[in-house]
């Protein structure tokens, strides 16, 4: 754990030639990123925080936007004396973080890994949605939003072949606490529209989706990709909201070409 104002944020630190920042979704931790601890460990030092109120960090007082969460992962870097620019890759919310770390510390990342997220705002529908989130949890607790919501993270295959990996994720979204949660989504609901710095993205930049992605649609990331310069997209068959644990083998070989590429670019 790294302190920060008296904050205690937990981290997983693997090692590795290259330092890459894994920032996980709402209401998960950092256990989602095991196939990628598991097979990337010699291409990457991987740093792969828990977010305020998720796993095993502190749920600090108050409410919390995404630009501090973005700090929060810079202050562990710095914590750990990571100085170089590094790759960020981001998952869902993670990815709203990772727009906001790109915006506050862009001589700080080396790449982007963009998964099942978006650059737009909340609607006024997804507003009252979290609102509605906010509620449930409030009068009937977090395991039965979780339970509700489970279903809506997967592919029809996932749900349907994967009992294991379904019931491991759902141990992983009870480890949040309910503010935590409720924070993340008042977090969520008052982001700003990350769509005007797309265009100034200049670090090399993959973009990864599952095909049957409930939560955000395969059109909306298409024109998010067509707006960053050089970007790459690939969308994952049998791959839902988590498409680094559905299709890790896919997800993995992705990533590690990636870096394969950023590193010779450092030679």
């Amino acid at each position: 754990m790294t302190p920060n104002q008296n904050f205690h944020m937990a981290y997983m630190d693997t090692c590795g030639p290259q330092t890459m920042l894994l920032i996980h979704g709402f209401p998960l931790n950092n256990g989602i990123w095991a196939p990628q601890y598991d097979d990337l460990y010699d291409m990457a030092r991987i740093i792969g925080p828990d977010l305020p109120g998720h796993g095993a960090s502190d749920t600090p007082a108050g409410s919390i936007s995404l630009a501090l969460m973005a700090q929060q992962c810079a202050d562990l870097l710095d914590n750990l004396g990571i100085t170089e620019p590094v790759v960020i890759c981001g998952l869902s919310m993670g990815g709203y973080i990772a727009f906001e770390f790109v915006k506050q510390f862009p001589q700080r990342v080396k790449g982007l890994i963009l998964t099942a997220t978006r650059a737009l705002p909340d609607s006024d529908t997804a507003k009252s949605g979290r609102n509605a989130a906010v509620s449930k949890i409030k009068k009937k607790g977090l395991e039965t939003f979780n339970r509700e919501m489970l279903p809506k993270l997967f592919s029809p295959a996932s749900l349907d072949n994967n009992e294991e990996l379904v019931g491991f994720v759902f141990d992983i979204l009870n480890q949040t606490s309910p503010e935590g949660a409720i924070n993340a989504l008042q977090a969520m609901k008052e982001r700003p529209d990350s769509t005007p710095i797309l265009e100034k993205i200049s670090v090399p930049t993959l973009i990864i989706h599952g095909e049957d992605d409930q939560i955000i649609p395969v059109d909306e990331v298409m024109e998010m990709q067509s707006q960053i310069p050089g970007s790459n997209l690939y969308i994952l068959e049998n791959a839902g909201h988590l498409p680094n644990m559905e299709q890790s083998d896919v997800f993995n070989g992705l990533v590690a070409e990636f870096l394969a590429d950023l590193m010779e670019m450092d030679e």
